[in-house]
């Protein structure tokens, strides 16, 4: 396989772009020899989900579109960023017991962290954020963290 693989979608700031984020991504991975029934494929499908729905949801209609991007480095990691043009940065919400929505970043924080993976937020360069999660590839060497650490991780706050 080759060392530096890459696919990036833009996509409008729809609901129902969401879907074609997910699909988008699964493609690129089952391209790149994921199995579409692997474990990691599913992660990985929950976590687009997740941050698409946030990319659409919560820019207040101030970015049009939102990319989605996915490289694989080496076969070693997998790198998913979703990039919006939204100045204002994610926060964690208060999880009310009757609150329907939320908990996306919680949800992307505790599965990044179960699969030893880590999150980003950063800025773009026109002013925007790109939300950012880095995973192992199947078959990499990794290093298995303790219960306590991947706990720990996805209560981290961004």
């Amino acid at each position: 396989m080759a060392d530096h693989l890459e696919a990036s979608v833009t996509l409008p700031s729809d609901p129902a772009s969401v879907s074609a984020a997910r699909a988008h991504v699964a493609g690129a991975l089952a391209e790149w020899g994921l199995p579409p029934d692997a474990e990691l494929c599913d992660t990985v499908r929950l976590i687009v989900s997740e941050l698409a729905t946030n990319a659409v949801q919560h820019t207040l209609g101030q970015s049009p579109t939102f990319t989605v991007d996915v490289v694989l480095v080496r076969d070693e990691r997998v790198h998913i960023g979703v990039t919006d043009s939204h100045p204002r940065f994610p926060k964690r919400l208060p999880a009310a017991v009757q609150q329907d929505n939320g908990r996306g970043l919680v949800i992307i924080r505790w599965l990044t962290a179960e699969c030893g993976g880590r999150l980003r937020i950063r800025p773009t360069r026109e002013g925007g954020k790109t939300v950012a999660v880095e995973l192992p590839w199947p078959g990499a060497a990794t290093t298995v963290q303790p219960t306590e650490t991947v706990i720990a991780a996805a209560r981290q706050k961004p």
